[in-house]
């Protein structure tokens, strides 16, 4: 069983190793995965969800399912409640810290040297303590624990930094008490420091929680297209159930407005379908009978009866917010090296601080001990491991997410990164740069307009009793006349294979088919032959009828170019971007697809099995491929392909190897994926870069480097705002992406 967590507790980078840690040595779980970005957990088990969840406990944090709306919105709720606590407590924090800092700076704090200062200055002690505890207990709780498995966190250095300091000023109150004399440089109390820090840090935790809940939205936005009831339609009896009461071949009826509650196909009405939350495509779609239904779809101003195919986790929607998720958890090259750092980051950063309070003690000025606990308190204050940590699957998260509103679905992080080095895109012609599905473009008839009517009449019902792709070409063509009363005088048919078909109606012999066709059977066809040159030039498959001995109609069939291919591929071209055709079709096809969309370097009469070798020679020519196809004979190449993009409406092997699948079927996909691709890589470096060099800057300054110069040491409080806001710079950077046009 696959089972998806919501994680409490989880802080830094340094909890996610603690958490892998126990995860690893549990022996009930199989596999898992952490997204620090949206603290969840994904597990493979075989255990009941109360043994994982239990499991995760005893690695020292807390979980909540999320299975469906129901576990969603528990979370949401509990996310909710955790910001609006976090958020009170700092404002305590913060609001007691300002008293004492007040007091402070207006000089109304006695000196501890004088009994008055000394009992005022332990009831502040006293006071300030209850406040940490109160409204930091669960970090110094995290620090302890981390201390006994000797794993340390974001929770040991903030312990650290505001225990030294509260301890430092208690025990200058117990030396004063006790008659000895302090100089005054060094009786001051750091309590307001301790106050002050643990105000800002839940201040910056509230805020990147608030930015954070953001990050997912994509997600949630998508499981919230799922409706909760259905109105299902039994023996004419309507009923209104919830959706996971529906079975396979259920009828449902789709008011006006609704969303459509699981996969299936339209039995009757019509109406417009709004798919852009799956597509990324703003124009509705029009649906009617034998037309397929998505899950989450909404419906427009019409009423539609339709008949349940698909149900539970099988629907695209399903599919879709499972292919979100996995992509979110995933990390790509690029961020793998600040997970080595973050991993070893806090006990680095403690022993930095053990070091700068001893080069301060040993051979810094009077009071010496005084500017060790500050510089030391200061140093584990402002290092920040959680910028660090958060800095890639922030990004990613996002940038998934955005894809998928686009119909965009990234199927693993490494994609985000391979794309800006592409350098070449290979595009298999049925399917991807054309419609795949063949069509009627042109006709001529060679009749009266009074007899053109019964003469589609008649075409359109003989080729009704075929079945080759031509023919159902055809019908298409003819949809809008009336066959009904043809089709019953249709007799004597035969389908002779690869040149036509012949029928009788009404005592005449009709015949439909090839060039080669017409000739056997003595049919003269000079009338139309510049014409059949022409539309043959242009790669398209001719269609010629016959009544008894005269030809009646010329019809050409060809797969049409997609309307939005010849402007994807401008777009390509335009990125410095090597466009290559590829396609098992003739020559000729291949280049007449070529020529109408602005392809130069075609490559055809290639074989299914030879397509990956293509790919292959590619890349041995130094080029980074992308594949983008639709079909079966696409898959091995789409493997092979540095990275693969599937067109979504293609065959399900071939959106399975594919790094991207393309829900729309549009090439534009393609550039629009590109796009949040390089967008993505950028706020990655970005994140990483200010991370890198935030830490950088901020220890050496809270070691005290610039006080030889200055002689200005950071306050302990300010590193703790500055700390805190850097965590929210990350968060709030990844957000960026949200708004980025595609």
């Amino acid at each position: 069983m696959i089972y998806r967590l919501s994680l409490q507790g989880v802080k830094c980078a340094g909890c996610v190793r603690s958490l892998e840690k126990g995860l690893i040595s549990s022996s009930v779980i199989d596999d898992f995965s952490i997204n620090f970005a949206d603290r969840s957990l994904s597990v493979s088990s075989s255990q009941s969800v109360d043994r994982v969840i239990a499991a995760v406990k005893e690695a020292g944090y807390g979980a909540v399912e999320i299975s469906d709306s129901e576990g969603l919105e528990q979370v949401q709720l509990a996310e909710k409640a955790h910001y609006q606590t976090t958020l009170k407590r700092s404002v305590v924090a913060l609001g007691f810290g300002l008293l004492l800092m007040l007091q402070m700076w207006f000089s109304e704090m006695p000196d501890i040297s004088q009994f008055n200062g000394i009992v005022e200055g332990s009831t502040v002690g006293i006071i300030s303590l209850a406040v940490m505890y109160f409204c930091a207990g669960h970090i110094y709780r995290g620090a302890w624990n981390s201390a006994l498995k000797l794993n340390f966190n974001m929770d040991s250095l903030v312990a650290l930094g505001t225990g030294a300091a509260w301890l430092y000023s208690s025990g200058l109150l117990i030396v004063s008490s006790l008659g000895f004399d302090l100089p005054a440089a060094a009786s001051h109390l750091y309590y307001e420091a301790s106050v002050m820090i643990i105000g800002f840090i839940l201040l910056g935790q509230a805020l990147e929680a608030r930015a954070r809940k953001k990050t997912g939205d994509a997600v949630r936005n998508l499981m919230m297209l799922r409706p909760s009831t259905a109105l299902r339609v039994r023996d004419g009896i309507e009923e209104e159930v919830a959706v996971e009461l529906l079975s396979l071949g259920d009828c449902v009826r789709i008011r006006p407005g609704e969303s459509i509650p699981v996969d299936g196909i339209v039995v009757s009405g019509d109406s417009y379908i709004d798919e852009s939350m799956l597509t990324g495509e703003s124009a509705a779609v029009h649906k009617r009978p034998d037309d397929s239904l998505v899950g989450g779809t909404i419906n427009g101003s019409g009423s539609l009866m339709m008949q349940v195919e698909t149900i539970g986790s099988q629907t695209v929607l399903a599919k879709i917010i499972e292919a979100v998720r996995e992509a979110q958890n995933c990390k790509p090259e690029l961020g793998k090296l600040a997970d080595r750092i973050a991993a070893y980051f806090v006990p680095i950063v403690i022993g930095i601080a053990c070091l700068t309070a001893c080069v301060w003690f040993f051979y810094g000025p009077a009071p010496q001990i005084t500017y060790a606990v500050i510089t030391m308190m200061t140093v584990l204050i402002i290092a920040c491991p959680c910028a660090l940590g958060l800095a890639t699957p922030m990004s990613v998260m996002v940038a998934v997410g955005k894809a998928a509103s686009q119909g965009i679905l990234i199927r693993n992080a490494d994609a985000l990164q391979l794309a800006e080095k592409v350098t070449t895109v290979v595009l298999d012609k049925t399917g991807t740069v054309t419609q795949g599905v063949p069509a009627v473009t042109d006709d001529k008839y060679l009749c009266n307009a009074k007899d053109l009517n019964q003469i589609q009449n008649v075409i359109a019902a003989i080729e009704s009793h075929s079945e080759h792709p031509l023919a159902a070409a055809m019908s298409k063509h003819l949809v809008s006349v009336d066959t009904q009363s043809v089709n019953e005088t249709v007799q004597q048919f035969e389908n002779v294979a690869g040149l036509g078909v012949s029928a009788s109606v009404d005592g005449h012999t009709w015949l439909i088919g090839s060039r080669e066709w017409m000739q056997r059977n003595k049919i003269e066809s000079d009338k139309v032959s510049s014409l059949a040159s022409e539309w043959s030039t242009e790669a398209k498959s001719l269609v010629y009828v016959a009544k008894g001995n005269s030809l009646m109609a010329l019809f050409a069939v060809a797969d049409p170019i997609k309307q939005d291919s010849p402007k994807a591929i401008e777009g390509f071209l335009d990125l410095g971007l090597k466009v290559v055709l590829l396609s098992g079709d003739n020559q000729i096809t291949a280049r007449a697809i070529a020529s109408h969309v602005g392809i130069d370097e075609v490559i055809a009469e290639v074989k299914p099995e030879e397509k990956k070798d293509v790919i292959a020679q590619l890349q041995a020519e130094g080029e980074v491929v992308a594949m983008v196809g639709d079909g079966v004979n696409d898959a091995p190449a789409l493997a092979q392909a540095d990275l693969g993009y599937a067109i979504g409406t293609g065959s399900d092997i071939a959106i399975a190897s594919a790094d991207v699948t393309l829900i729309s079927g549009s090439l534009l996909g393609v550039q629009k994926a590109m796009r949040i691709s390089k967008a993505t890589v950028k706020n990655i470096k970005q994140n990483l870069f200010g991370a890198f060099i935030y830490n950088a800057v901020a220890i050496p300054v809270a070691a005290g480097v610039l006080f030889p110069v200055s002689g200005v040491l950071l306050n302990p409080a300010i590193a703790g705002a500055v700390m805190a806001l850097s965590s929210v710079t990350v968060v709030s950077n990844a957000n960026r992406l949200r708004l980025l046009k595609v």
